[in-house]
């Protein structure tokens, strides 16, 4: 008898939720029971599944879906995916790592909970990704390489082998980050920027935004 697969839900119903939608198909081990979002996107669909209820209603939602997954993007900010992951993580949500089966991601990785490994992406031996990250489509995690919580490596970026990368940070498109920097929290390295010494690069910015 074929076991059935368990549901999860998404929150987050913005552009880089048709990006999880694809890769949670891809990979096969859930079936995505419908979205969060605001009040004003109930009833619409992503990609064919509807937006069901809000942040309000996740109590509630848990006790017949335990998984889930922040699809909301970060860019200036990961406030709004800390804030989210807090209120998961306190009602008892399970966030699973989910991983495209056009990624390659080696089995000498540490990968923790609430991260999606994009397709094409490639993650290589003896790196470790902290929680709730997002390594995007064709990013290139080297060796040895550490990302703290809520990073978002964006597409085609590279990580070289040994960098440290603290937690919050955003690196841009297409972005190359020397073999053994260290980038500090909170850091956000522009697309096509090539780092060397991380001072000159990285950037702090305030948010405010809670918006999906």
């Amino acid at each position: 008898m074929k076991k059935e697969k368990p549901n999860i839900i998404l929150v987050g119903g913005g552009g880089h939720c048709t990006s999880v939608i694809d890769v949670i198909e891809q990979e096969g081990k859930y079936l995505i029971k419908g979205i969060i979002d605001t009040k004003e996107h109930l009833g619409k669909e992503v990609l064919g599944y509807k937006i069901i209820a809000t942040d309000d209603d996740l109590e509630k939602l848990y006790f017949t879906c335990p998984n889930a997954i922040i699809s909301v993007g970060q860019i200036k900010s990961n406030v709004l995916r800390v804030h989210l992951s807090q209120k998961l993580k306190a009602i008892g949500y399970h966030l699973p790592v989910v991983i495209s089966p056009l990624a390659y991601v080696s089995k000498h990785t540490i990968i923790e909970e609430g991260t999606i490994i994009m397709h094409h992406a490639l993650v290589n031996a003896g790196a470790k990704i902290g929680k709730n990250c997002i390594v995007n489509t064709k990013a290139n995690i080297e060796h040895g390489v550490v990302i703290d919580d809520f990073c978002h490596i964006s597409t085609g970026a590279i990580v070289n082998g040994d960098c440290v990368i603290g937690r919050g940070t955003f690196i841009g498109s297409n972005a190359t980050i020397s073999n053994g920097v260290t980038i500090p929290p909170n850091s956000i390295i522009s697309a096509g920027t090539f780092v060397i010494r991380p001072f000159l690069f990285f950037l702090f910015l305030p948010v405010v935004s809670y918006s999906y």
